[in-house]
């Protein structure tokens, strides 16, 4: 089985809760009972930072022209493969990954998260000539809830889909009119 996890952190590479914790611990143990599992997530600083062996594999079409995107490959600490979204525009910035040094959220976070999501579906729906497509597509969080609505936008035969909720309390709640400006299934890569 193949298992492609979605979060917006995994520890050791960044993390300000539990989510960290269960992304990175999760992918580990399944592949110790000969589960294929892998990460995507999104390239802020500290990522980028900690992961020596990253390569680029692909450039990824722009849904909302946001920059562009390079998807890059390498591996966490603990050996698990993990894609990141390398999209300077979206993802570097001061602060930790959902709020600004004012402690308030980034107002794109709608945009934000929604191209983690519409990375993972187009990952997932085998787009590009992948030759690893996942079995299952794991979301943690708000943060890859669009995931299993891009996929199915997609039309194309996909992959079970599973959305874990690590903490109620953060729901991602945004205005319903900012919902069409995301709502885009994901292109074929450039």
């Amino acid at each position: 089985m193949r298992v492609l996890h979605v979060a917006s952190e995994v520890y050791p590479l960044i993390k300000t809760g539990g989510l960290a914790d269960v992304a990175a611990a999760l992918p580990a143990a399944l592949m110790q009972i000969g589960v294929d599992a892998r990460i995507l997530v999104p390239g802020y600083p500290a990522v980028l930072e900690k992961m020596p062996d990253l390569r680029p594999v692909r450039t990824l079409a722009d849904p909302w022209t946001t920059g562009g995107a390079v998807l890059m490959k390498g591996h966490t600490p603990d050996g698990v493969t993990c894609y990141v979204i390398d999209a300077p525009e979206m993802y570097v910035r001061p602060g930790n990954p959902y709020l600004g040094p004012d402690g308030k959220d980034w107002p794109d976070n709608h945009f934000r998260f929604a191209l983690l999501s519409w990375v993972a579906a187009w990952f997932a729906n085998g787009d590009g000539g992948w030759r690893w497509r996942p079995d299952v597509v794991h979301g943690h969080d708000w943060q890859a809830g669009l995931a299993s609505a891009y996929l199915t936008l997609g039309g194309a035969p996909r992959p079970a889909t599973v959305l874990t909720i690590h903490n109620i309390a953060y729901q991602g709640l945004f205005p319903a009119s900012l919902l069409g400006p995301s709502n885009s299934p994901p292109p074929a890569s450039r």
